[in-house]
Parts: C-alpha cells; sequence; structure tokens
C-alpha cells in the first residue's frame, strides 16, 4: 500500500475511533446526583416529594443490613436472569430459521408481525391464568417482551450476512448447519447484540410491572408497596436499584460483546 493511500486508512480509522470520554460519563453522573441533593437542601423540593441522595443511600443501607433489600433484589434478579434467557434464546433461534429458510420465514412473520404490536403486560392476566399466580407466568411474560426484539434484530443480522461468504463456504463443501454455526450467526451477532440490549431494558420494565401486578417480593413489589404508604425514600431505594441493574446489564452485555464481536472495536 502507498503513503498516500495508508494515510488515508489511517485517518478513517482515526475518525471511526469513538473515545470513550470515561471522566465525562462520572462527572455528568456526578453533577446530577450535587443538582438532586442541592434541590432537596434549599428546600425548593420537600422531601416527601424528593428525599435527597444522602437519605436514600442510608435508607439503603439500612434495608441492606436488615436483609430486607436482598430478599427483593435476589427475587427479581431470579426472574429477570430466567425470563431474558428464555426470550433471548427463543428469538435467536427464531430469528435465524426465519432469516435463513424460506418455509420458516413465510410462517414466522406473518406471526411475528401480528403478536409484536401486542403490550406484553396485556397478556400478564392471561398468563396468570394459564400458569398460575407463581413464578412461571412472571417469567414468560418478561421472556415474550425479550423475544421479539431478539427475533427481530437476529433475522435482520441473518438478512444482512454477504451472500459472497456463504456462496464461498458452500463451494469449500459446507453442509447448512456448518454454514450457520460459521458464516450466518457471526455475521449476524452485531445485530444479535443490539437486540439483547433492547431486550434488557424491556425485560426491566416487565419485570416492575409483573411484580406491581402480581407479587409479594421484588423491586417492584417494593416501590408499590412503598408508593401505598407514601414512604418515598424507600420508593427511591426501588428506583436506584433498578437503574443500578441497567447500567450494570448494559455494562456486561458490552463487555461480552468487546469479547465475543472484537472487529466492531479495533
Amino acid at each position: 500500500m502507498s503513503g498516500p493511500s495508508r494515510v488515508a486508512v489511517q485517518d478513517r480509522a482515526a475518525f471511526l475511533r469513538r473515545p470513550e470520554h470515561r471522566l465525562l460519563r462520572v462527572a455528568a453522573l456526578c453533577g446530577l446526583l450535587v443538582l438532586w441533593e442541592a434541590l432537596t437542601r434549599v428546600g425548593w423540593i420537600p422531601a416527601l416529594f424528593l428525599p435527597s441522595p444522602v437519605g436514600v443511600l442510608r435508607e439503603l443501607g439500612e434495608m441492606a443490613a436488615s436483609g430486607q433489600l436482598f430478599v427483593h433484589v435476589g427475587a427479581s434478579l431470579r426472574r429477570l436472569l430466567l425470563g431474558f434467557a428464555a426470550g433471548g434464546a427463543a428469538g435467536v433461534a427464531v430469528g435465524v430459521a426465519t432469516g435463513f429458510f424460506s418455509r420458516a420465514d413465510a410462517v414466522g412473520q406473518p406471526l411475528i408481525a401480528a403478536t409484536f404490536p401486542i403490550p406484553k403486560i396485556a397478556l400478564l392476566p392471561l398468563l396468570i391464568l394459564w400458569l398460575g399466580i407463581g413464578e412461571p407466568s412472571k417469567v414468560a411474560v418478561i421472556a415474550l417482551g425479550v423475544f421479539f426484539p431478539m427475533a427481530i434484530n437476529t433475522y435482520a443480522g441473518v438478512r444482512q450476512a454477504d451472500p459472497l461468504l456463504v456462496r464461498a463456504a458452500v463451494a469449500f463443501g459446507a453442509g447448512r448447519w456448518s454454514v450457520i454455526r460459521k458464516v450466518i450467526v457471526p455475521s449476524a451477532l452485531p445485530m444479535i447484540f443490539a437486540g439483547l440490549k433492547l431486550g434488557a431494558g424491556t425485560a426491566l420494565l416487565l419485570l416492575v410491572a409483573a411484580e406491581m401486578i402480581a407479587a409479594d417480593s421484588g423491586i417492584g413489589f417494593l416501590v408499590l408497596h412503598a408508593g401505598n404508604i407514601m414512604d418515598t425514600t424507600k420508593l427511591m431505594v426501588g428506583i436506584v436499584c433498578l437503574s443500578l441493574l441497567g447500567v450494570l446489564s448494559h455494562w456486561v452485555l458490552a463487555r461480552v460483546e468487546r469479547l465475543a464481536v472484537p472487529w466492531r472495536h479495533t
């Protein structure tokens, strides 16, 4: 490669590389907390409506020391992980099948288009009728919420696979399942991880809604119960826990994506 073309490639790579700005992220979060504390200390917002960050941290520490916090977080995590795993696995399987096989596409796409717009929480009473008021109905509604973004994103990723790579694999004697495993799925990984991130947010929303309707433990139950008795400090503890779960899920998925799709981050 000649000198000018090499410089052009390096300039393009430098332009596409996105700095992480870690200090700016921390500063933005700290600025929000400082503003929140200032608004409560000057008395512009009564503590009943918005408790201070210090008060929320104190309440969080007391709930953690008593074990009450871990009961609710543990129950929510169990439901979240089971629903996310079930919905994600089913979504990837259906997305790959409908994206690769024409008959599966002909059957699956109309069904997905017809059922995707239905609010998943509206199905919870029906799921309770089918599965009971226990854990299966809550896990099922979370799984349904995760399934659709996973199936749609995986389908899009499969359809975007380079046909030249598929033809090359077939020319070298690769069978259908070998092409799916070695060409189609790796090509679809960026879209699969986009679906996972969307599904994680949807799973948290449905988790809270399900726990508010039919549960006696969990973060959603904690938020609803605290709101009913006007204990806004405990309510904010639940909201902070949900926010931390969202940040943690995004961080974990981003790290796994870096390992699974390293060429996207070079």
